[in-house]
């Protein structure tokens, strides 16, 4: 999955994100700490961390919807993020799906463009959260 998206976003590759894990209920994604992708007080960029925790909602939607890629395109709608606290050193992005795969591809058999939720925490090394993000997904039929 890391390769795939590594290959499709360039941003992936660029901001040398690493893939802990992605399943099609749970994706784990890390940035790690580099200076050329600090702000201001040495901490990751806001920037940075918005494309780890979309880039940890887009693994999750490509392995939980891969299998309906021939017919569906995924993209995402809109997005909104909090960060809650200081980030500093590396950081972690753990994504969720929030809807039921059986339920969104339910509505695009029905001839829908499902919309679904898929919500990220972001969090540093001690475990604390710094940021949480939402990212409205949908599967637009293709044609």
């Amino acid at each position: 999955m890391g390769e795939m998206l590594a290959a499709a976003v360039p941003m992936v590759r660029t901001l040398n994100l690493e893939f802990v894990e992605v399943t099609p209920e749970r994706a784990v994604l890390r940035l790690p700490d580099q200076p050329d992708y600090h702000n201001h007080i040495g901490g990751p960029h806001a920037g940075a961390m918005f494309t780890l925790a979309e880039s940890a909602s887009g693994a999750i939607v490509l392995k939980a919807f891969g299998d309906q890629l021939s017919r569906a395109v995924p993209l995402a709608v809109r997005a909104e993020i909090g960060y809650k606290k200081l980030a500093m050193g590396p950081v972690t992005a753990t994504a969720t799906l929030g809807r039921p795969v059986a339920e969104v591809v339910a509505e695009l058999d029905e001839g829908g463009r499902p919309e679904f939720p898929v919500d990220i925490a972001i969090h540093r090394e001690d475990g604390a959260v710094t940021g949480e993000m939402t990212v409205v997904w949908t599967l637009r039929p293709n044609g």
